[in-house]
């Protein structure tokens, strides 16, 4: 769900092209099917540095925004719809958080644990991908609902 424009009126906010977070959630969709199929720490690895670049510097510099940028969004007409950077930033923090946690299960032999953090991380990642629905952006929007801020 893209918040378009919602917070314009903010000069200190940064406003992103809210078609790119999809696209990357798309990539990620499928990157984390194959880890789950597979069981590959790897690939899990490889997202995680995704992920990383997404919530520690920014969801528009990472591999899956550059793709977007080079490939699709020149494609594409139109209004471009824009959202707050900082919701899809801390998804990224969120997926980052899961694939650590699969990573550290696939270190520590344990399948269990790397199922299920995959999963839950392949889950919200196809709520975005398929639906517009980003379960992090929603998650930061309401935490930030409930601090007042």
């Amino acid at each position: 769900m893209t918040t378009t424009n919602t917070v314009a009126t903010d000069t200190s906010v940064k406003l992103i092209d809210a078609r790119g977070p999809r696209f990357g959630a798309v990539i990620t969709t499928v990157v984390l099917a194959i880890s789950l199929v597979t069981h590959s720490a790897l690939l899990i690895a490889l997202q995680l540095v995704v992920f990383a670049i997404g919530a520690f510097i920014s969801p528009t510099k990472s591999p899956y925004s550059f793709l977007y940028k080079k490939f699709v969004k020149p494609r594409l007409s139109g209004d471009v719809p824009t959202e707050d950077v900082r919701p899809p930033q801390f998804a990224q923090l969120v997926g980052f958080l899961f694939a650590v946690t699969a990573l550290g299960g696939s270190i520590a032999g344990s399948s269990a644990v790397f199922t299920v953090a995959v999963s839950f991380c392949l889950a919200a990642a196809f709520l975005n991908a398929a639906f517009d629905f980003c379960l992090g952006c929603q998650i930061y929007l309401l935490s930030k609902r409930l601090t007042h801020r």
